[in-house]
Formats: structure tokens, sequence, C-alpha cells
């Protein structure tokens, strides 16, 4: 067959069943994007900067299940997408990046874009691929959306030289046929001695991550039948169903509220699935699981290294819940008391922060409440780097994996919008909420254009402070002062106008109810909105004030009365 690559880029992109990429086309590869044209499948958009096209593509892959593609030029438009594809592989995003290399048939050296772009992206990937005649090129891509999905998902970066795509070549014709990837079974053995262990306890828990989203409707099941509480990671946030009388709280232990640590510490074996255990995961590893840890995952890689394990399995974490009722037997466990307990102690949170509603701005229970009321209950909110995130997470009762998208491990400001928009071109259906610091609004907002000019309308939560948020409590807790993270003054509203979005703006808890309700009526009407929300941030998160301090007692004597002695004389006026 007369060929190009773009053509066999095209198929294997269908075949894979890919309906979105996002990127910036360029010289290199105008002959793809020519071709995704043509494609009755594939809708290539157009953004305005490469960071967001990876952000855009990850909201694909977390909030449907898929493969998020990311189309990028060489050159800087690679070094533009690694923030994106940094925080695909930390967060365990499955990405397929296509980049063109610069032309391997000319000879000439200093050519356009004459970067090594696969060195710099293999720190920040599962694989780097690159096809060293065209008729590799089908089977290549198909290849890499296989190591994205397999074992711990993430990225893979595919580098086509340019000529393979300017150039017909004679190749044969590809294998177009589905393709399954490979099942990780658990050995009975391990599964056998899982059930003993959970037997033998007598506070059995669970704790999941999003590596367990393909288990989440057993793991009611399995939670009722052992009688025990769940906690999650961030990332796992709605893998177990946020409502069922079971579920704790997104962590445990030192970020987590004084119920929630009740239950855990009396946990005296822990099932530990889809997870690893990581620094924000434990808010700073301010939790300390029991002796009897059993860690499932499918990358044996995470485990032992911030906990030891009692006993570990390498296991797809559906297949191991699947083999795990099969041996258990039984019907559910009786545990009324521990229902009680965690629904009193959900009551008496929601309680007081009822009593500390803010005077003068907009509360944050306030604020998710009525998102919560108003938007619809599939709706995918998607977070910044920062207060947003936490918030989200302590206020937000999510009933499904997929719906809570949040840049975690590598703490990407600028996520959320980019990863709104992707997730509504995705799912036009749904509500998607974005939620936005004014400061990581500065990054990434312009992309609202993107929004704008495909139909596609998010609600933009601007958590309006004029500060970049965390880091200022982080500051002020620590050193009494704040430095550089104070904003320059700009208008919200003026920046909505540019974007063509609707701008509304809620000063406080009463102006909520009425001012949200219009905005979902223009945002499902197809028009974007941008909402400035007054937000009330003087009530630091379980997260935030969990992890001060955990770090504050993990110091050195001396340099714990160094850090006291020095916010204390600034306070009075002592020091500088």
């Amino acid at each position: 067959m007369h060929l190009r690559a773009s053509e066999l880029v095209t198929w294997a992109l269908e075949d894979e069943g890919v309906r979105l990429t996002f990127g910036i086309p360029g010289t290199h590869n105008i002959e793809l994007y020519d071709s995704l044209e043509r494609s009755t499948c594939v809708d290539p958009v157009l953004v305005t900067d490469e960071q967001s096209a990876t952000f855009m593509a990850d909201a694909v892959s977390r909030c449907t299940g898929l493969v998020g593609v990311a189309n990028v030029v060489p050159g800087a438009g690679v070094t533009h997408a690694m923030s994106g594809v940094a925080e695909a592989f930390m967060d365990n995003v499955p990405m397929v990046v296509l980049t063109c290399g610069i032309r391997n048939d000319t000879g000439k050296a200093y050519q356009l874009h004459d970067v090594d772009q696969l060195s710099m992206l293999s720190p920040v990937t599962k694989a780097t691929l690159r096809p060293q005649t065209p008729g590799e090129v089908y089977e290549l891509v198909r290849r890499a959306f296989a190591i994205a999905r397999s074992g711990a998902p993430g990225p893979v970066a595919v580098e086509i030289p340019a000529n393979y795509y300017t150039l017909a070549q004679d190749v044969p014709p590809p294998d177009r046929s589905r393709r399954s990837d490979p099942v990780v079974e658990p050995a009975r053995a391990e599964v056998d001695a899982a059930v003993a262990r959970l037997r033998q306890a007598r506070h059995p828990a669970l704790y999941v991550g999003n590596g367990a989203r393909a288990a989440s409707t057993r793991l009611v099941e399995l939670a009722e039948r052992l009688g025990a509480p769940v906690a999650t990671t961030i990332q796992g946030k709605g893998v177990f169903p946020e409502q069922h009388p079971l579920w704790l709280w997104n962590g445990f232990g030192a970020s987590a509220p004084p119920f929630v640590r009740g239950v855990m510490d009396r946990c005296d074996c822990l099932l530990a699935i889809g997870c690893r255990f990581g620094e924000v995961a434990t808010a700073s590893y301010g939790l300390k699981p029991p002796e009897e840890l059993i860690h499932v995952d499918i990358d044996e890689r995470v485990f032992h290294r911030n906990y030891p394990a009692r006993q570990t399995v390498v296991a797809r974490a559906d297949l191991f819940v699947e083999r795990l009722l099969e041996r258990l037997g039984g019907t559910a466990a009786s545990c009324e008391s521990l229902r009680h307990e965690i629904a009193a102690g959900h009551s008496a949170l929601a309680a007081a922060r009822g009593r500390d509603a803010s005077r003068g701005r907009v509360s944050p229970a306030a604020l998710f409440g009525c998102l919560q009321r108003m938007a619809r209950p599939d709706t995918v909110y998607a977070t910044d780097s920062g207060n947003g995130t936490f918030l989200a997470m302590e206020h937000l009762r999510l009933a499904a994996p997929g719906l809570f998208l949040a840049p975690v491990d590598f703490s990407c400001m600028g996520y959320s919008v980019p990863a709104a928009i992707g997730a509504k071109l995705a799912l036009p259906e749904r509500d998607v909420v974005a939620l936005a610091g004014d400061g990581a609004l500065l990054m990434t907002g312009l992309e609202l254009i993107t929004a704008a000019a495909r139909g596609a309308a998010p609600l933009v939560c601007v958590l309006r402070d004029q500060e970049l948020g965390q880091i200022v409590q982080f500051q002020r807790t620590a050193l009494d002062r704040d430095t550089c993270s104070v904003l320059s003054p700009y208008s919200v509203e003026d920046l909505a106008r540019a974007v063509r979005c609707r701008h509304v703006r809620v000063s406080n808890d009463s102006e909520l109810g009425a001012k949200l309700e219009d905005a979902f009526q223009t945002v499902r009407g197809g028009r974007p909105v941008l909402a400035e929300i007054d937000i009330d941030y003087s009530c630091k998160t379980f997260f935030t004030r969990g992890v001060v301090s955990t770090n504050f007692w993990r110091l050195p004597w001396p340099d714990r009365l160094r850090m006291a002695a020095r916010v204390a004389g600034r306070k009075l006026g002592l020091l500088k």
C-alpha cells in the first residue's frame, strides 16, 4: 500500500477508540492534521497552549477510562507539554503523546526544532518510542496505547519523523484487529493468606486508591462482608461511594478529623488496594498503618517503599477483590455501632461547619453544598493545585470514580480549567465544574477561548482571595509573613469578556443560590461561565493542619524552637 504515516496514525487512533486529540499543528505535522480532519471518528481540538493539551488529554483519561491523546509539534510543543505529561506520569494517568521528530532523510544538521526530545520525555513517561521505518508506525502507535494502559498506567511518547508524514511510502497493510491487555490474576495462595489475616482481625479496614477503580462496585460488597470502614486516597475519591455508611474519609491519620482517627486507631488489619502511600495521599506521611498491612497493587515496585507490609499481592484490583469475595463467603457482618459512630462523626462535622459560616465572604461548606444540590449526581469536578483540591476533597461527597480530577502528585497549577474543558468535550451531556484558584487561573484561563469556540461549557468557579491561598497559609503559619504570594490585581470580569464567557460574582453565602442557579442554566445552554467566588479561607482544611503539624513535630528540637521563636518574635515586633 502506498501510504503516509499520517494515515497510519489516524487508523491506529480510530482502532483504539480515540475520539479527541488535543494540540497545535505545525509545519512538521500538517499532513497528520489533514488526515485527522478527514477522519469520521477522531476530532482534533486546537488549543492555545500545549500544556493545556496534555491537561485535557489527562482529563479524558480520568473521566472516561479511555486513553487521552496529545498531538504536539517538535521542540517547544514538547517542552510546553511536559508539565502535563509529568502530571500524568506522577498520577498514573494513561496518555499517548504524539510528537514529531525532525526529518531523518536529509543528512543536514541544525534543523528547526532539533533537540533530543525523547531524552527530555524519558524521565516522565513509561516509554518513548520512535519508528525506524514508515512500516512500523501503525503497530508502534498501537503498542503505545497498550503500554499506557497496562500495569501502572502512565503516558507514552511516540516520535514520528516529519518525512514519514510528508512522503508516501510502500508499507504492508496493518493488522487492524482489536487488542486485549494482559490479565494479572492473584495467586490462589496469596488470596487465601489474605482471607486468613482478615478473618483473624477484630477491626479490619480498607484503604483504596484510584488503582482500585475497576473494583468499585465489588468494594461495597467487600466492606459490608468484613464490616470494615473505608478510607480512600485523594485520587481514589469516589472509588468507594461516599454516601455509604462505611465510608470514612479521603485519607486517615493526622490530616483527618478526630472521629476518623478514632476509628482507624482501632484498626488491627489494613487491606490497601491500588495505592502507593505517596506523600500527598498520606499528608506528608502523617498516617501510620497497623503492622498487619496487606498491600495489593498491579505494580510491585510500590511495595515496602514507604510502609512495610506483612503481605503483598501483585494483581489487578478487580480480580483480587472478586477472588477475595469468593473465598470469604458468608454474609454481611454486623457493624451497627461502627456505622453509628461514622454517621455521628460526619453529622458533628457538618454542624461545626454550619456554625463556622463566613460573615462577609463565601463559606467553603456553603459553596460545595450549593454546588452539589444544583449539579447533577454525575457531575465531574476538576480542581487545581492548592486549597481548591483539599477543600473539594473534604466537602464533596461523590458516588463513583472518574468524577474528581485533581493534580495530586505533581501538583501542577493551571490544571483545572483545561481539564474541565477536556472533560466537557469528552462528556458533553454532563455538568462539569472547575475549581480554580485565582492564581492558577492566570496560568491557563485563556484556554476558555477553546471552550467557547467549541461550545463546551464548564462552570469555572474562581476561588478568589487575591493570594496564592495555600502557600500564604503555610508562610503565615511558619514565618508569620507572606512573600511573593499576594497576586497583582486583575479583573475576572474583563477576562471573562475577553474569552467570550459569562461572568457572575458571588460575594457571600446569601448570594450563592440565585447566582449559581443562573450560572448552571447558562452552561447548560452552551456558554461557559466564570463564577468569581469571594472565598473565605480563614478556616484551614484538615489536610493543611495535618501537614503542618506532621512536619513541625518531625523537626529536630532546635529547629522547632527556632521556628517558634521566629514567629513569636515577629508577632511581637521584635524580629524582622
